[in-house]
């Protein structure tokens, strides 16, 4: 399914932005775009707890953006979520006020996924090139620096450092003095330090910053003349005599300069120790700016879904090549799963897709853990996909797919939490159900079964011929039963004649 007007949400940890575009051909025309000034990071307790404040602005303003959305439907939006959220000791009980402010799902993702999509928002927006880039973006609570050719990121990182968690570590009280503003340069540095051989070796011809900080620089060294030879964007004589009118200031309030906006005013002296930092560390020595950001590469990403080009896909993919997956393997557990899942509900409609492809990308990744230790190899793959950097997927949709991965052998009670009626039930009886039917490994055809689901569990009605000559297999179907009894469901196997029509 296709559709012509999409939307990208970004809830960063200093703003708030919605913007809309036009997919024409392959391209994406921007259109309206929102913004809001959260501060969702200022909000955050020294415990990591968002405070009540900050949590009402951040659904005041997540209201305005779901009325602008108001006749989308859910496949033509993706919000997403960053630093302030990530580290959040109380997000999930923010999260679902908060998706039903906007009226759509949220997805908290990882620092290298954001850096992933913020650099394919500033490649598509820059003219193209076939040398590599280094793109910069410091936010709110975290800087992503990603170096990346054409379309394609090479390397990838986030730290944390941004200009709220920095104003609160060195200008708690916005006083700015070359103590301070040094000690803010010295950790950003060092923050940086850890990834500078690996940026130099990679290299890049031309430095790229977006989003507001970047833009809120490049603004102020062009209006002010602070760049040398009226260059223009951010260069590095242009940072020096910023950071010493800063200090000379002693605030960023009381800065006299063009092109200061006062609701960044705060976040300016972090911003500017980190920048400073990274062109230092970097050896940069000028850097231009691009308007494609976050949103932009939501936009995008979410356009390559549609167009079959989905990066989740080549994640799993490159996931089963590290990890040695037997594809041969995972191709008749994926026919069995997805057999019985069609008897379940209709695959091929919209509403049940994303329950299609997480399904099939559990069977890709369900043996992953076999590459650490075959005992519990369901817990070790659980495990991998909970904590590994998978581009393309939320921190909510990696949890799923390591429910799925944990639940597909052993105790059903180590699911408890998952409620009564949750789609992931019927996942897992179809996973299961194909992985004890393929439990041989051989090249051998299921028998034709029937499954149906009612409230109170499973029904399966299997050849009886079949039954009597496989006793392993009846044994460990009587096995499964007792699992599912064991939760309060109902797995019940009935053996049927030959010749009997399937239900």
């Amino acid at each position: 399914m296709s559709y012509e007007l999409i939307a990208g949400v970004d809830l960063g940890s200093n703003s708030f932005r919605l913007q809309l575009g036009r997919i024409v051909g392959d391209q994406i025309h921007p259109l309206d775009s929102l913004k809001e000034p959260v501060r969702l990071g200022s909000g955050l307790t020294r415990e990591r707890i968002l405070d009540h404040a900050t949590q009402q602005r951040a659904l005041d303003a997540l209201r305005l953006f779901g009325k602008r959305l108001s006749g989308f439907a859910p496949e033509q939006v993706r919000a997403v979520a960053t630093d302030a959220m990530r580290v959040a000791r109380n997000a999930d009980l923010v999260l679902p006020q908060a998706e039903a402010a906007l009226g759509f799902p949220i997805e908290i993702i990882g620092g290298r996924e954001e850096a992933r999509l913020i650099f394919i928002g500033a490649a598509n927006a820059l003219p193209a090139a076939a040398y590599r880039r280094l793109v910069v973006d410091i936010g709110g609570g975290s800087t992503e620096l990603i170096v990346g050719e054409g379309l394609e990121p090479l390397l990838m990182e986030s730290l944390f450092m941004g200009g709220i968690n920095f104003r609160q570590r060195f200008f708690p009280d916005g006083k700015v003095d070359h103590k301070r503003f040094s000690a803010a340069e010295v950790a950003a540095a060092g923050e940086i330090e850890a990834v500078v051989v690996d940026y130099r070796r990679c290299g890049w011809q031309e430095a790229v910053g977006t989003s507001g900080s970047a833009q809120e620089l490049a603004g102020v060294l062009e209006m002010n003349a602070l760049n040398p030879d009226g260059c223009c964007g951010i260069t590095r004589q242009g940072l020096a005599r910023l950071r010493q009118m800063i200090i000379a200031a002693g605030s960023a309030e009381r800065l006299q300069l063009k092109g200061l906006r006062s609701e960044r005013l705060q976040i300016l002296p972090g911003a500017l120790a980190i920048m400073s930092a990274v062109f230092s560390s970097l050896e940069i020595e000028t850097m231009t700016y691009s308007e494609g950001a976050l949103p932009m590469g939501v936009l995008h990403d979410l356009r390559g879904r549609f167009e079959h080009h989905d990066t989740r896909e080549v994640t799993v993919g490159q996931f089963m090549r590290r990890y040695l997956v037997v594809e041969e393997q995972v191709r008749h557990v994926e026919r069995t799963a997805l057999a019985l899942l069609g008897q379940l509900m209709p695959l091929d409609s919209p509403e049940h897709e994303s329950d299609v492809h997480f399904l099939r990308w559990a069977i890709s990744l369900h043996e992953i853990g076999v590459s650490v230790a075959h005992g519990s190899f369901h817990k070790h793959g659980a495990y991998i996909v909970s904590n590994a950097d998978m581009p393309g997927f939320s921190k909510r949709d990696q949890s799923r797919l390591a429910l799925l991965i944990l639940g597909q052998r052993g105790s059903l009670q180590k699911l408890a939490t998952l409620p009564a009626g949750d789609p992931n039930w019927r996942l897992l009886f179809c996973l299961r159900l194909a992985l004890l039917l393929h439990r041989s490994r051989a090249d051998l055809a299921p028998p034709v079964l029937a499954i149906r689901e009612s409230p109170a569990g499973f029904q399966l009605d299997v050849s009886a011929a079949w039954l009597s000559g496989n006793p392993l297999a009846v044994a460990a179907l009587r096995e499964e039963s007792l699992l599912w009894g064991a939760i309060g469901s109902q797995l019940r196997v009935s053996p049927r004649p030959a010749g009997t029509k399937r239900s």
